[in-house]
């Protein structure tokens, strides 16, 4: 077997048992479950939706859960449930694309921190560490606050608050990693440090961010909503569960469906990111098996 051939296998047995680890656990496969159906909810949000979210129907204004309408209506008639099932679109997308901006912008930092370390080490943690030092909620905030409210800057404000956290993971792996004899081989053939950083130390960094991605998205969608219920995030008449909810609060004690079924749906969607999240952590790492 070539050098090659068991690097491969090694790492699809790695991947294979940390998938059978993971179906073993009954809550995180129910959270899969549940967060695939919001994905196809949020796809074939169109299509699914009862009503379209942007119809107003003056004559059901604040209608309780019914038949015709399982979620009721708010303040413009505006059949709730497809309001949710378009703001999941909104929501997962803001949600994965901050994770993703800020695992490449923190992980290429932490990788390059760790692996160059003296000088490059101490520039970058430090400047990581006065990220750190602020909330990252009011920095989030500060960010989005400065920025036009919109879809594009209430992402670059979420990933940035969210940089550090991955820098600071993808730095510790890298110190564990950078000592093992496939780095100095690698060094010794001549390999460039751009290529042991993209091809041998970052892909061996995956199990981690994997983990951190997971339960930073809630996260993410959590900071959202709450930019959105500010005004600094999406804005009416477009659907998000945390705008949604900061027009419907002056109508909380006569309407309660308006802001329950909102709420609801943040709840059941951070609550099952966090818990896949703590499903992955054990399916990765053998030894916090319980």
């Amino acid at each position: 077997m070539s050098a090659q051939d068991y690097k491969t296998n090694r790492k699809s047995g790695f991947w294979s048992d940390a998938w059978k680890r993971l179906r073993r656990n009954n809550a995180a496969m129910f959270s899969l479950a549940v967060l695939v159906l919001l994905v196809i909810t949020a796809i074939f949000a169109d299509a699914i939706a009862p009503y379209s979210y942007s119809v107003q129907d003056y004559d059901n204004l604040f209608q309780p859960p019914s038949a015709a309408h399982p979620f009721g209506t708010d303040n413009f008639g505006r059949d709730i449930l497809s309001r949710i099932m378009h703001g999941s679109r909104i929501s997962l997308l803001v949600g994965f694309s901050s994770i993703v901006t800020a695992i490449i912008v923190g992980g290429i930092l932490g990788a390059v921190s760790g692996y160059y370390g003296n000088r490059t080490d101490n520039c970058i943690m430090r400047a990581m560490d006065i990220l750190m030092a602020i909330p990252g909620m009011l920095l989030a905030i500060s960010l989005a606050a400065m920025l036009k409210p919109g879809l594009i800057n209430l992402v670059i404000a979420i990933a940035i608050a969210d940089v550090p956290g991955y820098s600071r993971v993808v730095r510790a792996s890298v110190l564990t990693i950078k000592g093992q004899e496939y780095i100095e081989a690698a060094q010794c053939i001549g390999a460039t440090d751009r290529r042991i950083i993209f091809r041998h130390v970052l892909p061996n960094c995956m199990a981690p961010i994997i983990v951190q991605a997971t339960l930073g998205m809630a996260g993410a969608i959590l900071s959202a909503s709450a930019l959105s219920f500010l005004g600094l995030g999406i804005q009416p008449p477009t659907p998000e569960w945390g705008s949604m909810l900061a027009s419907a609060r002056q109508y909380i004690r006569e309407y309660w469906h308006m802001t329950a079924f909102p709420g609801l749906a943040i709840v059941i969607t951070i609550f099952a990111l966090n818990i896949l999240g703590d499903g992955l952590r054990d399916a990765l790492d053998p030894r916090l098996r319980r």
